[in-house]
């Protein structure tokens, strides 16, 4: 099964990606780690992406849809299939993408879009902490460490960022969906997309997102 997970900051996604790699044993996928991955195998798309990030230029379309392609294509174990997190982030993507992968065993099963009002996101936004040694994420009240600024499984330093602000947020969210907007009603016209509901319990949140997958 091949899932895209979509949703805006802190709307839970990395939470629920990290349950359904562990449930559905699929491989987890970041444009993150295809990059790194392509560029730094020297691989030819790699060198090219390259040369347009040192320049400080956006590494364009074309490139980053068959990198995507060549790096799932090339997988060493490929489990029972993957989730993509971070693409397709556009229109051109996503329908370059479909066409890229279609009648191939890399096709999009199920989108699951993860929803959740603004204010609830605000209130999630500015008590997130991170930890900077492993990358575990806390809530000062939802999810808070046991000790103040420590990390439990690692005792790293759990820190805030930056644009983990309400200004901040209100940009992302506005650039968030002027992108996926047009991302999801592509793939809803497919019949593909599910809507979770992520204002609830995290533990509601994923079964309803288990429920949605065991059924695809």
């Amino acid at each position: 099964m091949n899932i895209l997970i979509m949703g805006g900051p802190g709307a839970g996604k990395g939470t629920m990606s990290a349950r359904i790699v562990d449930q559905f044993q699929v491989n987890h996928i970041s444009t993150g780690d295809i990059f790194r991955s392509e560029i730094s195998g020297g691989t030819k798309l790699g060198l090219e992406a390259k040369a347009y990030i040192e320049q400080g230029l956006l590494v364009p379309d074309a490139i980053t849809n068959h990198m995507v392609k060549h790096y799932l294509e090339q997988l060493k174990d490929p489990k029972n299939g993957f989730l993509l997190d971070g693409y397709p982030r556009t229109l051109d993507q996503a329908k370059a993408f479909d066409e890229l992968s279609k009648g191939t065993d890399l096709e999009i099963d199920i989108v699951i879009a993860m929803e959740i009002p603004f204010d609830v996101l605000a209130g999630r936004i500015s008590g997130r902490r991170l930890c900077k040694e492993c990358g575990e994420i806390y809530h000062i009240v939802s999810h808070p460490s046991l000790k103040e600024g420590t990390c439990d499984k690692c005792g790293g330093l759990l820190y805030q960022r930056k644009d983990d602000t309400i200004e901040s947020l209100q940009t992302r969210l506005k650039e968030y969906t002027a992108q996926t907007e047009p991302v999801l009603k592509f793939y809803e016209e497919k019949g593909i997309v599910t809507y979770i509901n992520a204002n609830q319990s995290m533990d509601d949140v994923w079964q309803d997102v288990k429920k949605a997958l065991e059924t695809k």
